[in-house]
């Protein structure tokens, strides 16, 4: 009897360690977790095999201001409790501080669009191409109907109408 009681209490201190390092795990991720949410948005609900074209064109133009208007907006609203912000031992303004944050956001996202269009993440990183439904609504429309401005002396919108 006191074999299973031993093994009793062995399971119940395994569970209750399994437990501890749950709870340990989670005060190690938690504080982290904003930026892997961050890092998780860019890698896999971001097509860049889009982006990175119409960044190319000049969109990068409006990411620039974005950046710009979150530094000033992150600046107003959330500045720190003695003015300045500490970075690898350097004491930093507010705006230079936020705007260190925000260039660092960034470019944490591009490098999540190179890693994701170099396919380091197989198919997870994949997007399926999108049907182009208009084209094919327009060009199946315009196809064998002979359009027609008289359609042949029927007013079809009418017979609709009439027809109850």
């Amino acid at each position: 009897m006191d074999a299973l009681f031993d093994l009793f209490s062995s399971l119940v201190n395994v569970l209750w360690s399994l437990l501890d390092v749950v709870v340990n795990l989670l005060r190690v991720i938690l504080p982290w977790l904003p930026l892997l949410g961050w890092v998780g948005f860019w890698i896999f609900a971001v097509n860049w095999a889009k982006a990175f074209p119409i960044l190319r064109r000049g969109g990068f133009i409006g990411v620039l201001l974005l950046m710009f208007v979150a530094v000033l907006v992150w600046a107003a609203v959330a500045p720190p409790d003695n003015g300045k912000h500490l970075m690898l031992g350097l004491s930093v303004d507010n705006h230079s501080g936020k705007f260190i944050y925000v260039t660092m956001l960034t470019c944490i996202a591009l490098l999540c669009g190179s890693a994701q269009l170099s396919g380091s993440f197989g198919r997870l990183g994949e997007f399926p191409e999108e049907p182009a439904a208009d084209d094919d609504v327009h060009a199946h429309n315009d196809q064998g109907h002979g359009h027609d401005d008289d359609h042949g002396g029927h007013d079809h919108g009418h017979d609709i109408a009439h027809a109850h």
